[in-house]
């Protein structure tokens, strides 16, 4: 793929209402176009970090449940200000796209695959390939880490997950990133793994702020990321923590959210630095 289909991503933001911008990038974090008005600086930071994003989506896809197949469909960014969609675009390449708060998500959202359906002309349709690596085509998947708990259950984060079908797990991460607790039964392993990638998965989210629109009092909401089998949050928990949680694809993801952030005040005991949360 070396030549520049900028051109061809202009339909998004002449034909959906609120769109801002969108840009095509390799695997690799290399810029493939964009839509005009965007300086190439911005372009080629937009590019490394959507290239980072996806990487680190698909490697938690264990963390959204079991299933034959973990495919990696889509990560979505919401700021106060606006959003960034990124979806895949063909063998080894990527389509993000920014808009307004108010944008038609349905609409930005079928221009974007309908986008991605003409660049096949120019990209290589990819194999499907699970966001564990495999094919699929052995009818098995990497069981779940036995389950042996964090040490630190969290009762409210228990009851989130008890109240909504399909929920899975929830684990609250520190500003330092490192895992202040978690649903029962939550294993070590994957507290720690998981907190891993939900730090960069942030990092990255905010690097992207300036992309989705320019706002002096811009802050970053949640990233959502949808797999085929389910579905991962990572959302704000004030003290510059977050909260990550999996559900699987047919739980009612409104109930779960809206839950998410009601629970987020309650939390805040567990973020007092250390050595000083018997005093909080």
């Amino acid at each position: 793929m070396t030549a520049d289909l900028s051109w061809m991503l202009e339909d998004i933001v002449q034909n959906v209402p609120k769109a801002r911008h969108a840009v095509l990038l390799s695997a690799d974090g290399l810029p493939r176009g964009s839509t005009d008005g965007m300086a190439q600086k911005d372009v080629r930071t937009i590019s490394a970090a959507m290239a980072g994003m996806q990487s680190l989506s698909r490697a938690t896809s264990h963390f959204a449940g079991p299933g034959e197949d973990r495919q990696w469909n889509q990560t979505i960014i919401e700021f106060s200000h606006g959003w960034i969609f990124l979806i895949g675009a063909g063998q080894g390449a990527y389509l993000a796209a920014a808009a307004a708060p108010d944008v038609d998500m349905q609409q930005i959202s079928f221009r974007m695959h309908r986008l991605v359906a003409r660049l096949g002309n120019n990209l290589t349709s990819p194999p499907r390939v699970n966001a564990d690596g495999s094919d699929g085509r052995s009818g098995r998947h990497r069981s779940q880490p036995a389950a042996g708990g964090t040490g630190i259950p969290i009762a409210d984060l228990d009851e989130v997950i008890g109240k909504v079908e399909g929920a899975r797990h929830a684990v609250l991460l520190g500003s330092d990133g490192l895992p202040r607790g978690a649903t029962t039964g939550m294993s070590q392993d994957l507290a720690d793994t998981i907190s891993a990638a939900m730090t960069g998965i942030h990092a990255y989210s905010r690097a992207t702020s300036q992309f989705a629109g320019v706002s002096q009092e811009a802050h970053w909401r949640q990233t959502v990321i949808e797999f085929q089998h389910g579905w991962i949050f990572l959302i704000s928990a004030g003290r510059g923590a977050f909260l990550a949680a999996a559900a699987e694809h047919h739980a009612d993801i409104g109930e779960f959210t809206t839950r998410l952030h009601e629970v987020v005040p309650r939390l805040s005991a567990y973020l007092a630095p250390r050595g000083e949360a018997s005093r909080t």
